[in-house]
């Protein structure tokens, strides 16, 4: 039986509606989940740490947090990657201060450059130094992920805290992309499963 011109018409309109439908849902829940995350207010914690990534936006925030709540450790992603330079090189000047007795801030390399490596790489050191709070900073987009991934690692409560990158329309759709595969990504792979 053939189908008539009009219905094949009517069918693809309902596929378009639908696909825009959810289309439109996705869009809203990451909206929600990766731009206008709900974040409280911040406090003093045992450690601030800033994840790697583009720290000339996330370092003057992780700093002013350590320094508005007087949080005693600073600790730094240190990938040697070019979108962290600020922090890697604050990590070599840290380690020549530590080397002469001088404070500086923790560094650590994560046993795998990406959100999961450093999630673990956080798990070992809250339970070498013994903290029973953090807090994290993250660009915004990231946030949501990044906390479900710590805190599969961790059992010190986690608070986090977003810098916020400078993104058009079309890159803020890409992250929301990206960020939506690793968050589903997170939860059927936990990050530390046997934490």
């Amino acid at each position: 039986m053939p189908t008539s011109p009009l219905f094949a018409r009517k069918l693809a309109l309902r596929g378009a509606a639908a696909a825009l439908a959810v289309f439109l849902l996705w869009l809203f829940i990451a909206f929600r989940l990766f731009y206008d995350v709900p974040l409280p207010s911040p406090e003093r914690t045992d450690a601030v740490i800033m994840l790697g990534g583009d720290s000339d936006e996330r370092l003057p925030i992780a700093e002013k947090v350590q320094e508005s709540l007087n949080i005693p450790v600073l600790v730094l992603s240190n990938t040697h990657t070019p979108g962290n330079l600020s922090a890697d090189q604050l990590c070599g000047r840290s380690a020549g201060a530590a080397a002469s007795g001088g404070a500086g801030v923790l560094c650590f390399h994560p046993s795998d450059l990406d959100t999961r490596g450093e999630a673990a790489s956080i798990g070992r050191l809250v339970a070498s130094k013994g903290w029973k709070s953090i807090t994290v900073v993250t660009s915004r987009y990231h946030v949501t992920r990044a906390a479900v991934l710590i805190r599969q690692c961790t059992h010190a409560k986690v608070q986090m805290v977003a810098s916020q990158p400078d993104f058009g329309p079309i890159e803020w759709l890409r992250r929301f992309v990206i960020e939506t595969g690793g968050l589903i990504d997170a939860e059927l792979r936990p990050g530390c499963a046997s934490s």
